[in-house]
């Protein structure tokens, strides 16, 4: 479900406030919750002056901040992440770790996928598939890791490697249920056969902020 095209001020203010708080967050960490305080005021006065459905005000107010918290707020620590001790390596581990994953659940899943995963959310997606993701996250983990980072372990490669595996993939399963739930094949058209924007950082929105927890921990 969206906004009609009734509420076209409430989704440009929307986007500006992702925006900004995506720029903000990057460059000055400690003031990114200013910006969703005071963009969250903002849409309070513009809903109290514009609305429309008293029943649906509560719903179009958690549209605009289930958007910010899942893709401005998440796609912030890929900026955290970089900020880290070999952290422009550690981005790049992230995006190989999830091209294999989504590669080896591709053709594992192509291969002998026989069991559904989750049909009811994403139906061409299978156990087998996700098994075989995650075995290629960890795998890939333990090779490239301790070679761009000699002082990592093979079992911290390996831990890194299975959390990617699980969450990337799980973020995947998200962006299908909300695409399902708003009744959408894809969420966009950006790239003609591959889908929108989202659908290619989908498994990076939580693979990037686990990876960086992973690492503080």
């Amino acid at each position: 479900m969206v906004l009609d095209d009734s509420r076209f001020i409430e989704q440009v203010v929307a986007t500006t406030g992702g925006i900004v708080f995506l720029a903000v967050s990057s460059y000055w960490p400690n003031h990114g919750q200013h910006v969703l305080a005071v963009f969250f005021m903002v849409f309070s006065l513009i809903f109290l002056a514009r609305y429309q459905d008293l029943f649906r005000v509560v719903l179009e107010l958690g549209l605009i901040v289930v958007g910010w918290l899942y893709i401005p707020l998440l796609i912030s620590y890929f900026a955290a992440l970089h900020d880290l001790e070999h952290g422009h390596l550690w981005v790049l581990l992230v995006l190989m770790m999830t091209m294999v994953c989504d590669s080896c659940a591709y053709f594992v899943g192509t291969a002998v996928g026989r069991h559904r995963l989750y049909p009811q959310i994403s139906p061409k997606k299978s156990i087998e598939g996700a098994l075989g993701g995650f075995v290629g996250s960890i795998l890939s983990a333990m090779v490239v890791i301790p070679w761009l980072i000699p002082d990592t372990s093979v079992a911290s490669a390996v831990v890194v490697g299975a959390v990617v595996g699980v969450f990337g993939q799980l973020g995947d399963l998200f962006e299908s249920m909300v695409k399902r739930s708003a009744e959408v094949k894809d969420s966009g058209t950006l790239f003609p056969g591959h889908g929108g924007m989202l659908d290619r950082l989908d498994s990076l929105l939580f693979a990037f902020p686990c990876v960086y927890f992973c690492l503080l921990w």
